[in-house]
């Protein structure tokens, strides 16, 4: 299938852990439906007309993720006051950020029904043009995108790899005593409500930055076109 890699890096980003409403957390990756949020943003989809993409991409697309910089976080206090009564007492919340968040991205093609999307999305990463500004989960996390490749990404069936990117749960990763291992639970699926489902959840298991894991079990072998090559798993 078709797919490409790119880099996402920022200042700070926040992507929102359902089950911590009262003082946000943060999940510690750019999950695949805040990416489906920041390429809205990159084709100029209006935020209402997004509703309908968010099914469709999550099921069309698969992404994986490989850190370019150590996870950091760090909590700020805000002070929510309402819309209507700006100027009244408000409060105090903090939230995690994740600080000088770098991804590099691995997007591919699994349905040719959002072909139209995918090439132009790639389009514009490769001409560094956004139709509205991509964020890192919040409004106020402007993110920067920068294009490395593109490619073919074929199923590598079940086998032994090591990888810089998340496996899932089901993986089997080597004991290895010099490297710090990270755990999520990411969203992958969002439908015309801007709900994710908890039943689309994913259990993830990746390597900090700068380090590899080795791992048994399936994965995607990507081949691009300035023959480069690498073993990964996408969702």
């Amino acid at each position: 299938m078709k797919a490409f890699q790119f880099e996402v890096w920022g200042d700070w980003a926040h992507f929102k852990k359902p089950e911590t409403n009262n003082n946000p957390l943060s999940h510690d990756l750019i999950t695949k439906t805040a990416l489906i949020g920041l390429i809205g943003a990159v084709l100029g989809i209006e935020r209402q007309e997004m509703k309908k993409y968010f099914p469709e991409f999550s099921e069309n697309f698969l992404y994986g993720v490989q850190l370019l910089g150590p996870v950091k976080k760090v909590s700020w206090g805000f002070t929510s006051r309402t819309a209507i009564n700006p100027t009244g007492v408000g409060t105090p919340k903090y939230f995690e950020f994740l600080k000088n968040p770098k991804f590099k991205i691995t997007l591919a093609l699994k349905n040719e029904k959002s072909k139209a999307y995918f090439d132009k999305f790639i389009f514009n990463i490769k001409h560094e043009e956004a139709i509205y500004p991509p964020v890192l989960g919040w409004h106020n996390c402007p993110a920067n995108l920068k294009y490395i490749s593109e490619g073919i990404l074929s199923d590598g069936s079940n086998t032994h790899f090591k990888t810089t990117g998340f496996v899932s749960s089901k993986h089997k990763p080597e004991l290895q005593d010099d490297i710090r291992i990270g755990f999520d639970k990411l969203p992958t699926f969002q439908n015309d409500d801007f709900w994710n489902l908890p039943d689309k959840y994913e259990q993830i298991i990746y390597p900090d930055y700068p380090s590899e894991i080795s791992v048994e079990g399936p994965c995607y072998l990507y081949e691009a076109s300035n023959d480069h090559t690498e073993q990964l798993w996408l969702m």
